[in-house]
């Protein structure tokens, strides 16, 4: 009897766990020393696999940790097709430590959260993708965490949180979406809030586009929030993102982008950064070209 309740429970178990989906996959280590030297073999990695590197991030005051952005030609023409809020999955992203460990976004985990219910359609682009990733940068355990894979397809953290296309994305209008494109350029080139570009994809055909943003704020930056909920070994799930639909410049709200990035962290862990989605909200709104305005606490709105 004993023995039967014991392999129904592994079966169960193990049930769990393949209707489990981890936002990070572990890639084969790589060279070490210093994560610029990581980053440098991942890079090489990705080009040899046939991926387009757009971008590198070292966050400020994160030392050891950085991330490569790349995009697959193929995968930008489906998220294209998708449109909209979809442009968020433009970019790939690969954490880095400067111990040679690599973790990169898991296809399909975000993309069930991108594609919502195109994502159907759009598996066997996923899969086809993923196993381009593990060919070119391995294929270990998941990490950082998981969800079951109805979750995503409308996932918010919580009930009476943001999902992925919620009205509070939306920062500014513009006239056209060469002006919106050129606003969120020329801000991100001088540094408003004290952010840079990470990277940006266009999509021009498509009136889309997207901005890696780095906050670099002494307070509210990237390296010091992510150490606030001990998430540094999760660095792909950075940088922040700001994208443009038609003529709309958004950006992700905080309760829904870092849950989504992170979740894994308890609610404790999210009450160190109670003040952090109001913070995202006025940075991006600069880069947007917002009037900067006084925020109430995010976590409250």
């Amino acid at each position: 009897m004993n023995l039967r309740w014991i392999s129904t429970w592994a079966l169960l178990a193990f049930s769990s766990s393949v209707w489990a989906v981890s936002p990070y996959i572990q890639g084969d280590s790589v060279a070490g020393g210093s994560v610029q030297t990581a980053a440098t073999a991942v890079e090489g990695k990705l080009k040899g696999g046939g991926f387009k590197v757009v971008g590198k991030y070292f966050p400020k005051n994160l030392a050891g940790f950085g991330v490569v952005i790349a995009t697959d030609e193929t995968m930008l023409d489906e998220v294209g097709a998708v449109g909209g809020h979809a442009i968020m999955g433009a970019a790939i992203r690969v954490g880095v430590k400067a111990d040679g460990s690599v973790a990169y976004t898991n296809p399909d985990y975000w993309y069930r959260a991108y594609f919502r219910k195109s994502f159907d359609k759009k598996e066997p682009a996923v899969k086809a993708l993923q196993a381009k990733l593990q060919s070119a940068l391995g294929a270990g355990k998941g990490q950082g965490g998981d969800e079951a894979p109805g979750n995503l397809t409308n996932y918010r953290y919580m009930v009476g949180m943001e999902r992925l296309d919620s009205s509070k994305n939306k920062l500014a209008s513009y006239g056209s979406f060469a002006e919106a494109l050129k606003t969120v350029r020329d801000n991100l080139a001088k540094g408003v809030g004290k952010t840079s570009k990470v990277y940006e994809v266009v999509l021009s055909d498509r009136k889309l586009a997207v901005f890696g943003v780095a906050m670099n704020d002494s307070e509210n930056g990237d390296g010091e929030w992510l150490k606030k909920v001990e998430m540094q070994n999760n660095i792909a799930g950075l940088p922040y993102e700001v994208y443009i639909i038609d003529s709309d410049v958004n950006a992700p709200h905080g309760r829904f982008r870092i849950a989504l990035a992170f979740p894994d962290v308890g609610m404790g862990q999210f009450m160190r950064i109670s003040s952090l989605p109001a913070a995202i909200i006025e940075t991006m709104g600069g880069v947007a070209g917002v009037e900067k305005k006084s925020s109430e606490d995010a976590w409250q709105q």
